[in-house]
């Protein structure tokens, strides 16, 4: 059902919004309150059939909403391409305003790859959004924003340049915290880029504190210790989806936002609250590492700014 539309968040009438994993969490909150205020929502998810249902779903609470669907599998570099290809081709001569890299997986207890043989974590959460904007960066407007979904467990996050893919150790969380830690190191590497091309596009980042979605639980047992102890976080202590959502929303519309910022809650170590900006790790703000994922990163990919 529709939220009441925060004070903050001015109408975004005629506005093009690309949301990864749109169809459920903070993805699907973050495109319900854009749909509200007028936004074009394009939902860029791996299930055609779950983002089906959810761009119903939006309809259904936002009469008149305006949503379409393109299928991106993130942890596939070549659906990564189809999917910007055919985004390309239903946006016509429109262009990108809010890019919005939101899906993500969340600590696997066994090491999974990618199609491409990337650690999945890395390869989804970090590499997959890498590829997925670099085709899409001539799509962006003039004014666009480019907005990376991180997490506060970039706070535990250490960049292990001698075995990004966890091939030689692997731990779930630790593996998790590197790629949330890449993705604040990509959004400032990709915004001094863009400004240093004197492009009006520019790039900042956003976590949703302690919110109640999916995310946590998707990778456990039904009948797991470890599974029921998250879901019992998500129904006593997590804030609302929709509120989690808040903070993406905010980094991606608001005018106190600028390129290279970083949003978050306000109270109780950013876990709850309305969106502001926070702070973040020294090792998130180490320049050094920040061009060194860049070129690991177009190593990877075979990908760079157009």
């Amino acid at each position: 059902m529709p939220v009441p539309t925060p004070p903050w968040l001015d109408r975004q009438d005629g506005r093009v919004a690309v949301i990864t994993g749109g169809n459920s969490g903070i993805g699907l909150e973050a495109a319900r309150l854009l749909a509200q205020v007028g936004a074009h929502v394009v939902l860029a998810c791996r299930r055609p059939d779950a983002a089906s249902e959810a761009a119903d779903r939006i309809r259904a609470d936002v009469p008149g909403a305006q949503v379409e669907q393109v299928q991106v599998d993130l942890g596939e570099l070549a659906s990564v391409a189809s999917g910007a290809a055919e985004l390309s081709s239903h946006l016509g001569g429109r262009t990108i305003d809010l890019l919005i890299n939101n899906a993500g997986v969340m600590a696997p207890p066994t090491r999974r790859v990618t199609a491409d043989g990337f650690e999945l974590q890395l390869g989804v959460n970090h590499l997959g959004h890498f590829a997925w904007t670099m085709h899409l960066a001539d799509r962006l407007s003039d004014t666009a924003r480019v907005v990376q979904v991180s997490s506060v467990a970039h706070k535990f996050g250490k960049m292990r340049w001698d075995d990004l893919h966890s091939v030689r150790s692997y731990n779930g969380w630790r593996a998790y915290g590197q790629s949330k830690l890449a993705n604040l190191l990509f959004a400032a590497e990709l915004d001094r880029r863009l400004a240093a091309r004197g492009a009006g596009p520019r790039a900042m980042a956003c976590h949703p504190g302690y919110s109640s979605t999916n995310l946590q639980t998707a990778f456990d047992a039904d009948r797991s210790v470890g599974g029921l102890v998250k879901r019992l976080g998500n129904a006593v202590f997590a804030q609302s989806a929709a509120m989690g959502a808040q903070p993406t929303v905010y980094a991606a519309t608001s005018h106190h936002v600028g390129g290279g910022d970083y949003v978050g809650p306000a109270t109780f170590m950013e876990m709850w609250g309305p969106p502001v900006k926070v702070g973040r790790t020294a090792r998130a703000r180490d320049t050094t590492s920040q061009a060194r994922l860049w070129d690991a990163s177009v190593e990877a990919t075979g990908l760079d700014l157009p």
